[in-house]
């Protein structure tokens, strides 16, 4: 087998063997176009691989862990960084690395190349792929282009792979990959052409930008847009950009650096090369007989088609499609950098006045007219924020995971997860949260008198300096019995309060979470800076920094939009009880319009959790339950099933909790269990961190766990292999 193909030796009977982008370049090549020097790994050095080094049963193991129509993109991550992890641990097999390495030796020494996906559904007329797949410029030496290979042929796993796959539903067991290996053209200025537009088909638009294209492409560096029509070949508008920013070959990879000042006054392109590169590319078109979205590049005056083809953004866009949303979890550095900042000076100040401001307000000073407002101006205050955090707060988890897939392809860990171990600083607000009720319980703990006071609800009987701290809790935390993110069946309740304390009192008394993940973050976080010699550490720490803050912000931003969210469901319980005549003015001329207003709130309720375990009932449990590994650890203890907030008050010390999912409000509770279960998967979802936070042991991504598992039941948690066995119970 020929493991290495050049373009120009590429017939029609390879199109299947090298994919769509490979096969497209061969013919633009043949056709008289400008391409780089290229290569083609074909697809059956894939298979080749998977199979030669064991590979291809443990990628199937991984993408059947669950069933694939469940996983959320959580999971899909965990699943996409594992298989990931493994490419990147295994070597081509000797014969193909050495035949490899002699050919992009021999076509290109030491001179940088990039390394492009072709897989076998990539680029066609029905699927674009676009930015889906990893691309990797500035590679040089035949060492390092073969560890490159090993990751590009690792993205068509990816979180973002698999998510495409199954939304334009490919079958994911048989993706394969061929990988295209181009020269790099150093370009002065680059750009993207789609030879008709999108938006209106009898136009074509072409952008540029100054440097690499990979800055166009990521979105980092906006460009210059020129509109031509397609029928008079005239341009109609040109949009200037701020032109700040390029992106450059550096070292081993590329840089966005800042634009040098001769350059920000100037277009990448004038207007008669605008016309050439457009001209040029309808020429392309015409070659193919079909609209074609384009990448160029321009070197001394010289134009170079780095890949065409055909367009399908205008025809794959559809109700319901989620695609574009997905992709926007996937940030640049520099993007996260820039998205950090709009969260730490704008968005969290904003969450918290918004709080506030909604807590200075006097509900039951509103007549019922204006109540029934108030509930609709919170309501809308809350959809703000509520979007903005799946817009911004979201996307920012992708941090951490950048800082991961760095880590592990520097260390080489054995476990693909040890990283967290260095994002873990105990600087979540939840624990936060949690150490000021251990110093309550604390305070009961030592007190039998206050313990009594508790048990009764005397609340004459609470000394002074207790009432004190519990008052400055409730005010900074909010009321533990409306501790469900989604609060909308909260009813105040002082006695859980109460009764949580007086079971935390129980326990000995514990200052702060222990556990493997609190005990040396900051000596791991320092080994990992010394690994980057002179300015590099500068950049390792603010990576760091940048994931760190990922990290804490998964677990806060739920707290920040929690509150808010608190104070539209207090509105909505003080309409709740005027209707029901409990409280306030009993003149009620407004009282269509204040059910209206919770008629409207209604609807934003989210959807009762899954159906207790009774739906189980008159079938055969099954007694072990797999899912992801995702605190390590080994419990065994009473099952506790978490459907409402009721179900929070009853926990006992060593109580394992079972829930769907580990909402942030809910976690004042984690010091009271021994391990915990979850139906939603992922090693960063906010169950899994806290958990790592306090050394339990948890195991996500369980189908079904709160109806197969029922309160009471004996179970074991088994963090290391991510397994759940039922005991007893039946």
């Amino acid at each position: 087998m020929k493991w290495v193909i050049p373009a120009a030796e590429l017939t029609p009977a390879d199109r299947s063997r090298v994919g769509g982008k490979a096969y497209m370049l061969s013919l633009l090549d043949k056709g008289g176009f400008a391409i780089p020097k290229t290569l083609c790994i074909p697809i059956e050095a894939y298979s080749a691989y998977i199979d030669q080094t064991g590979l291809r049963e443990r990628i199937q193991a991984e993408l059947f862990r669950k069933d694939f129509s469940e996983m959320r993109w959580e999971e899909m991550w965990d699943c996409a960084l594992r298989i990931r992890h493994m490419v990147s641990k295994k070597p081509l097999p000797e014969e193909m690395a050495e035949e490899i390495s002699s050919a992009v030796t021999a076509a290109f020494g030491d001179r940088p190349v990039a390394l492009r996906s072709s897989a076998a559904d990539e680029d066609t007329a029905a699927h674009s792929f676009a930015g889906i797949h990893e691309s990797y410029i500035n590679i040089k030496g035949a060492d390092e282009i073969l560890t490159h290979l090993r990751k590009v042929w690792a993205s068509l796993w990816s979180d973002a792979a698999l998510l495409y796959r199954r939304e334009i539903g490919l079958d994911v067991q048989t993706s394969a990959m061929a990988v295209v290996i181009q020269e790099v053209i150093n370009g002065e200025c680059s750009g993207i052409v789609f030879t008709r537009n999108p938006a209106d088909k009898r136009q074509a638009v072409v952008e540029a930008v100054h440097g690499l294209n990979q800055a166009l492409v990521d979105g980092a560096v906006e460009p210059d847009r020129w509109i031509f029509d397609r029928k008079t070949k005239k341009m109609v508008t040109h949009t200037a950009a701020k032109r700040e920013q390029w992106m450059r070959p550096a070292g081993t990879g590329v840089l966005l650096e800042d634009l040098p000042s001769a350059k920000t006054g100037m277009p990448p392109l004038d207007m008669e090369d605008a016309a050439g590169v457009f001209l040029n590319s309808l020429s392309i078109e015409s070659f193919f007989q079909a609209p074609q979205d384009i990448e160029w590049t321009r070197d001394h005056h010289s134009l170079v088609f780095l890949q065409a083809r055909p367009i399908t953004a205008a025809s794959e866009k559809g109700a319901g499609d989620d695609r574009a949303w997905y992709l926007s979890l996937r940030r640049t550095y520099d993007n996260l950098r820039a998205l950090w900042t709009k969260i730490e000076t704008e968005l969290v100040p904003g969450m918290i006045d918004a709080a506030e401001k909604l807590a200075e307000t006097d509900l039951a000073a509103f007549s019922t007219d204006a109540l029934a407002e108030e509930i609709k101006r919170r309501k809308a205050v809350y959809d703000k924020w509520h979007a903005v955090y799946w817009a911004d707060f979201i996307p920012f988890a992708h941090g951490m995971r950048l800082f991961g897939e760095i880590y592990n392809d520097i260390i080489q860990p054995e476990d693909p997860y040890e990283f967290v171990n260095i994002l873990s600083a105990g600087e979540l607000m939840s624990l936060d949260r949690n150490r000021h009720l251990e110093t309550l319980s604390n305070m009961v703990r030592s007190n039998p008198s206050l313990a009594d006071a508790l048990k009764i609800g005397d609340e004459s009987s609470f000394p002074r300096e207790f009432a004190e701290v519990l008052a400055d809790f409730n005010h900074r935390f909010g009321d533990v019995s409306c501790g469900m993110t989604d609060a909308s069946g909260c009813q105040p309740d002082p006695g859980m309060m109460y009764r949580l304390l007086l079971n935390m009192a129980e326990k000995p008394s514990a200052e702060r979470p222990s556990g493997p993940s609190a005990s040396t973050p900051a000596e791991r976080a320092s080994q990992f800076v010394a690994l980057f010699p002179g300015a590099g550490s500068v950049s390792a720490q603010d990576l760091l920094d940048l994931a760190r803050a990922s990290y804490r912000m998964r677990d806060d931003d739920n707290i920040y939009l929690g509150r808010i969210e608190a104070r539209l469901y207090a509105a909505v319980n003080e309409g709740k009880d005027r209707l029901a005549g409990a409280s306030g003015p009993t003149d009620n001329p407004g009282t269509q319009a204040l059910k209206d207003a919770l008629k409207e709130v209604a609807t934003h309720e989210k959807p009762a959790q899954e159906v207790s375990a009774g739906a189980v009932e008159g079938h055969i449990r099954p007694r072990q339950l797999r899912g992801q590994p995702a605190g390590p650890g080994f419990a065994r203890g009473t099952a506790r099933v978490v459907l409402t907030v009721a179900d929070l008050e009853n926990f006992k010390p060593g109580d394992i909790m079972v829930c769907d999912a580990v909402e942030p409000n809910m976690t004042f509770i984690v010091p009271l269990v021994g391990a915990i279960v979850e139906r939603r998967g992922g090693m960063l979802i906010h169950g899994a961190i806290i958990a790592r936070e306090y050394g339990l042991p948890c195991v996500t991504g369980i189908s079904g766990a709160t109806r197969v598992i029922r309160t009471g039941d004996r179970i074991t948690v088994d963090g290391y292999l991510g397994i759940v066995t039922i005991m007893s119970g039946d």
